[in-house]
């Protein structure tokens, strides 16, 4: 668990989450396990935002490389990479 601070004023104190999970895939009959990111927003008075669309509360959002993240009116943007992001 990491609790991570955004200190601005439009943004609650538990405002969403980020979770990530072990998900399976069975393709001619071989199965891949991958981990895959989400988001959740926890019913935030000022929303969380994915590439500029509202997030419904309580209910998890699968995030995608490159995808950008605001909560509430903050001017910071998050922009979800992974390791290879680099060389594409």
């Amino acid at each position: 668990v990491a609790d991570i601070p955004v200190d601005h004023p439009s943004c609650s104190s538990q405002h969403a989450v980020l979770q990530f999970r072990l998900t399976e895939k069975r393709e001619d009959g071989v199965k891949t396990q991958r981990v895959r990111p989400y988001i959740m927003d926890l019913g935030s008075t000022n929303c969380t935002y994915l590439n500029s669309e509202k997030v419904e509360p309580q209910r998890y959002v699968e995030l995608f490389e490159r995808d950008v993240i605001k909560f509430g009116y903050s001017s910071r943007e998050y922009v979800l990479l992974h390791d290879k992001s680099a060389t594409k």
